[in-house]
């Protein structure tokens, strides 16, 4: 019973592997409806843009920084959105925005996107009419070209620029500019509604913006008034009645988060915060394609030499943790692809150590079995032995490590924080393939002919 135990296991580890191996590396079988799953590489890898801007806080009051900071930071994540960086790094430092663009050449485009003040608009509805006639001179512009228009390119512009009114493809359908902009808004606070508690907007105006608001709402009455920022929905809340005074409030069903995610769109939007480049840096693609290279030379050559050493000192059982290693590598970059987790430099100097870390959990146990080998006792018995007296020392090894890594990750910077993850990532499939899979390995050879050559087992 045991012993088809382990064969059941050994081969769910097999087929784990080949599911695994197919995701790793999709071009040898191309199997049918299995996803092409590509890595995700960081800047130093892949190369692109690394920019630092200085935000002119000058005007603005010590405690509203923090939050202030914090909305620029998501209009700036929503204006790298339109380069298709799969993970854009932006963050922030006191008064400094870090930006980190992947795979992104063009660095003058990326410069003038970023640096622009975010824009806060408030927009009417427009008449059904003019929705209608967007909306048709859209349709008709997609069955000229075959595609959307946001898909167009240059020479697709070229045909359709003989048709009249062909501009109107880049308005907004259902809402219209107001004189309304973020330049009257005053400030925009999270407030609670009474007598149920649930989270509302607060909006103040300014004495100009007040009475604009005031004409704008008694034209609206019953009617939404949507909120943009740089040309991306935030709100569209409907007006009840006119509103004078400058003092607004947005009620809907926002939880707390939500409530105080858009307030800190608004007042970065709202306050005219001009930020400055005062660092740029470029990785060449040829460069960053040296890099990884490298990386990959240096890993596969001390995977190499720890291979040889575990056959070399420990014969039969060093071989199956090699094997094991091979499985553990697949395995990682596996779960790379399936999270997905973007590798730096510093992400595959994790990997590597993590590696390093599985092989010492084998050598402990190995250890442990040589000697219960060398007291008499048969190797069944070395094996679980050996397991269960290495098993304290990994667990506690792994565990105090792990701890590190979770401590590198709330606290360290961005590429600190990929090495933590990483390592992390790889310590848990680490302990996997020491003690499951290189164990199941191990017991496969119990009662086998391979069991009585005492010195295949060290």
């Amino acid at each position: 019973m045991l012993k088809k135990n382990n064969y059941l296991a050994v081969g769910i580890i097999l087929v784990l592997v080949f599911l695994a191996g197919n995701l790793v590396f999709p071009q040898f079988l191309n199997l049918p409806h299995f996803p092409n799953i590509s890595f995700r590489l960081g800047l130093d890898l892949q190369g692109g843009v690394h920019l630092v801007y200085q935000a002119d806080l000058t005007e603005i009051e010590p405690a509203d920084w923090p939050e202030l900071m914090e909305g620029l930071r998501d209009v700036i994540e929503r204006r790298v959105d339109i380069f298709g960086v799969a993970e854009p790094l932006v963050q922030v430092k006191d008064e400094r925005l870090i930006v980190e663009l992947a795979g992104v050449f063009d660095v003058a485009e990326a410069i003038r996107i970023i640096g622009e003040t975010p824009f806060l608009q408030f927009k009417e509805q427009r008449e059904e009419q003019e929705t209608e006639k967007i909306l048709a001179k859209r349709e008709e512009i997609r069955e000229i070209i075959g595609k959307e228009f946001e898909e167009m390119t240059a020479e697709d512009f070229q045909k359709i620029e003989e048709i009249e009114n062909w501009q109107l493809i880049f308005e907004d359908p259902f809402f219209k500019p107001t004189v309304l902009t973020g330049k009257y808004l005053q400030r925009s606070e999270v407030g609670f509604d009474h007598p149920a508690p649930r989270p509302i907007i607060l909006l103040q105006f300014n004495d100009e913006g007040a009475k604009i608001f005031e004409e704008l709402t008694e034209k609206n009455v019953g009617e939404p008034i949507a909120i943009y920022i740089d040309n991306v929905l935030l709100s569209a809340p409907v007006v009840q009645e006119k509103i004078t005074g400058g003092r607004a409030q947005i009620t809907g069903d926002f939880t707390i988060e939500e409530a105080r995610d858009l307030v800190r769109n608004l007042n970065a939007g709202a306050l005219p915060v001009p930020i400055e480049l005062i660092s740029q840096q470029t990785v060449g693609p040829i460069l960053g394609k040296i890099s990884l290279e490298q990386s990959l030379f240096a890993g596969l050559f001390g995977l190499l030499a720890i291979v040889i050493f575990l056959i070399f000192i420990y014969r039969l059982p060093g071989l199956l943790a090699a094997l094991a290693l091979a499985i553990y590598i697949i395995l990682i970059l596996a779960l790379f692809k399936i999270i997905p987790v973007t590798l730096t430099l510093a992400g595959i100097a994790g990997v590597i150590l993590s590696a390093g870390l599985a092989v010492d959990a084998n050598i402990l146990i190995f250890s442990r079995m040589r000697e219960e080998i060398k007291d008499g006792k048969s190797i069944k018995a070395a094996i679980e032995e050996g397991f269960n007296r290495a098993w304290p020392s990994i667990r506690d090894g792994n565990l105090t490590t792990l701890i590190v890594t979770l401590i590198l990750f709330a606290f360290g910077a961005s590429f600190v924080r990929g090495f933590a993850l990483t390592l992390s990532l790889g310590i848990l499939i680490s302990m996997f393939s020491a003690i499951v899979i290189t164990k199941n390995f191990l017991k496969f050879f119990e009662g086998t002919k391979l069991e009585r050559i005492k010195w295949l087992w060290g």
